[in-house]
């Protein structure tokens, strides 16, 4: 008998979707996980924001499946599987002792990516890790569409909240993702954070990220638009003192359907013009990247370390 709660999949209504589903009988729900702990890869992974590696890298555990699917996933191969082979399931204490691992070997903080449909199994993750006398920061690195009150449980075991806010267009957010109300759950989620962290950002000596809130937002080809309103939506409701990290790394290559404008990397103009909006909104804090940056984030999740260029 597991001595972790995990009676939360029994009628799962983890994410806003609220499926209801008994994940313990059948992976019948819109993330098609059952309740056994599916991962894709545990790994040291030094691409995160500047406080988020740190000097040392990031003890990141990615959860397969997910809550969105959307259509350009640069982690599709673990996103969007409906069937999971053995070598992919875990129990708690072999995530632990993985993890474990990674922090002797000199990784300061620990990720969860993409982790709202296994919120059970994080809180035993992190309860197992602090029991064995590891006390790293928690990042939850989320995609933005999360049921608040899940999040308002979730604050005594996370540290730092690192969300997606990818719409502010209702008709994308459902075309791309297939959920219209992406829009105000996650500023909803998004504001929850914020009330929990404020727009601080805490880092120690070393540079690592102990606490906060950092928001991120992935700039598409095409919807200049919608960035902009994103932006005007974090200033208007939430705070212009927030960490964003504004990223020009979509790439057409995991991109399966017609849209033309989907089809090519984002182009210098269309990047400026976005962040000329960040600061003319008075955002001061957070990050903006290379518009190369498309070439550097291809994970390949069949590499024992998926980012590493082979």
């Amino acid at each position: 008998m597991s001595e972790f709660d995990f009676t939360e999949y029994t009628k799962c209504k983890l994410c806003p979707r609220n499926c209801g589903v008994d994940r313990s009988k059948e992976a019948s729900g819109f993330c098609h996980a059952n309740d056994r702990l599916a991962i894709g890869s545990i790994c040291r992974h030094t691409g995160e924001e500047p406080p988020i590696s740190g000097q040392y890298g990031i003890a990141n555990i990615f959860f397969m499946h997910c809550t969105l699917q959307c259509q350009f996933c640069q982690n599709m191969q673990i996103s969007q599987n409906k069937v999971v082979l053995d070598p992919y399931l875990y129990r708690v204490h072999e995530v632990t002792a993985r993890v474990m691992k990674l922090l002797e070997e000199g990784c300061k903080a620990v990720g969860f990516v993409s982790p709202t449909h296994y919120i059970p199994h994080v809180k035993a993750i992190i309860s197992e890790l602090k029991s064995n006398g590891y006390h790293p920061p928690f990042v939850y690195n989320t995609s933005g569409y999360e049921n608040t009150e899940q999040l308002k449980e979730l604050e005594e075991w996370v540290d730092v909240w690192l969300p997606d806010f990818k719409y502010a267009d209702r008709s994308l957010a459902r075309r791309l993702s297939m959920a219209s109300n992406y829009p105000e759950v996650a500023l909803k989620a998004i504001r929850e954070m914020f009330r929990q962290k404020g727009s601080n950002v805490i880092v120690n000596k070393e540079g690592q990220a102990e606490s906060g809130l950092i928001i991120r937002h992935l700039v598409l080809p095409g919807y200049i638009e919608n960035s902009i309103k994103v932006l005007e939506t974090i200033a208007d409701e939430i705070s212009t003192n927030v960490y964003i990290s504004l990223m020009s790394q979509y790439n057409p290559q995991f991109y399966q359907k017609m849209d033309v404008a989907l089809q090519r990397p984002i182009d210098l103009q269309e990047y400026e013009m976005v962040v000329q909006r960040f600061y003319e909104l008075g955002f001061h804090n957070g990050w903006i990247q290379e518009l190369e940056s498309h070439k550097t984030y291809n994970p390949d999740f069949e590499q024992e370390h998926p980012f590493e260029m082979s």
